[in-house]
């Protein structure tokens, strides 16, 4: 067979993460290191240099669109050498002669993926991408007895989210290939390049987006630098429950989508934030149970609920109201009414002053908080008024609603029933 060569000269660095002998690779790159391109190449050569047959081989970037724009053309130029290789411009696939085949996703449309086999998967701006993408859909995928798959993560640092928490689960890990690469060590970008760069950009984001640091304040964050704060002072940390103050909780009900709970204490001028669970796909009753097991034992005495107002809102099925359903399962509600989103953002920024988060309990909580930011308007090149809606927006809307609660002022709002099915 003819030898075929592929017009690509991998960096030093490059060619390691090519060399790797472990399954799996987590790959924390500045911008221009060519991580994109890095990514296409190992699938082609995963797939075109093997006598294994029915290579499948996947990229996923956080929107389909994204994947076409950035990959797509990139990958055609380095399989076109490839003789008898063809391409699926609608699905955005190319099959090589061997049998073998590289198919391009979006993180926008995860269910794709479903009821394949994949050989490798690589996951670029893995932080952007949906948290279920990994554990529900791509590692069972990865898993075919004698045929078991690898998989690559890389990206650039948005806070703390899915691909930090992934960072520290495996960062010493012997089955993973782990590295940070930072503009300022690999000198793949001239140093006057990066001193123009930082004149024109926030330290955060330069921080960010060059020397890959998870802890840089997010771009329009609301609450990011308080955070930063709160950590300096030393108010993230092991907050234990107090068994002499009532336990409040904070929710944001999620329709279709999470609904998040923290759990709060009172104690004196300051709060403490003891616990944070959040969960989806789940029946009303499900949260309850939660709320008993933390309270069994006489652990947690509770003194309000507090939900927003739309727990108000009837059920075409039952025409019953989640307020009525939760009096019915012993749970009274502290409704909040309708207030503007920025008064509620502004009542946080004065309550995370006062604030200890417990560190192990309430982690996704906090991180949420630190992600929770404003849109931005690219047109205006300004900052819109209103938040970003992804992960982060459950936990933020629950502890806005716990801003907003003042339990040393506050009167029951009268509840109306359905007269439905009274004869």
């Amino acid at each position: 067979m003819a030898k075929i060569e592929i017009d690509y000269a991998p960096r030093p660095l490059q060619l390691e993460a090519h060399n790797r002998i472990e399954r799996f690779a987590l790959l924390i790159c500045h911008r221009r290191w060519g991580k994109t391109v890095f990514a296409i190449n190992e699938m082609v050569r995963a797939s075109a240099a093997t006598k294994q047959k029915d290579v499948r081989c996947a990229y996923i970037s956080p929107l389909y669109r994204q994947s076409k724009m950035v990959a797509w053309d990139m990958l055609k130029s380095f399989t076109r050498v490839i003789p008898d290789t063809s391409y699926n411009e609608n699905e955005l696939r190319c099959d090589l002669p061997n049998g073998s085949r590289i198919q391009l996703f979006g993180g926008d449309s995860p269910d794709a993926l479903r009821g394949a086999h994949w050989s490798l998967v690589v996951m670029d701006e893995y932080s952007q991408l949906p948290e279920r993408l990994w554990p529900e859909i791509v590692r069972p995928a990865l898993s075919d007895p004698g045929k078991e798959g690898r998989a690559i993560f890389i990206g650039t640092p948005q806070g703390h989210n899915a691909f930090y928490d992934l960072y520290q689960r495996v960062k010493n890990d012997d089955d993973w290939y782990v590295r940070i690469h930072r503009a300022s060590e690999t000198n793949y970008i001239a140093k006057e390049e990066l001193e123009q760069a930082q004149k024109t950009m926030s330290p955060e984001a330069y921080a960010q987006e060059f020397e890959c640091s998870f802890t840089a304040a997010v771009s329009g964050s609301y609450y990011g630098k308080l955070i930063e704060e709160a950590e300096a002072d030393g108010r993230i940390t092991d907050v234990p429950h107090d068994p002499a103050a009532p336990v409040e909780t904070w929710w944001d009900l999620g329709f279709g989508d999470s609904t998040a709970i923290f759990w709060v204490q009172r104690i004196n001028d300051a709060i403490h934030i003891i616990d944070y669970y959040e969960a989806s796909g789940e029946p009303l009753a499900h949260y309850v149970e939660v709320l008993r097991e933390k309270a069994s034992g006489g652990r947690f005495e509770y003194s309000s609920h507090v939900m927003p107002h739309d727990v108000k809102q009837r059920s075409l099925d039952t025409g019953r109201s989640r307020v009525e359903a939760f009096r019915q399962m012993g749970l009274q509600c502290e409704i909040l009414p309708i207030h503007r989103v920025e008064d509620g953002i502004d009542a946080v920024r004065r309550m995370l002053k006062k604030c200890w988060f417990d560190d192990l309990k309430t982690r996704r909580g906090v991180d949420c908080l630190r992600q929770y930011r404003a849109q931005y308007d690219d047109k205006r090149r300004t900052f819109r008024l209103r938040p970003v809606h992804d992960f982060a927006s459950h936990a933020a809307d629950a502890f806005r609603y716990g801003a907003m609660f003042n339990p040393w002022d506050y009167g029951w709002e009268p509840i109306t029933y359905s007269n439905q099915g009274i004869v």
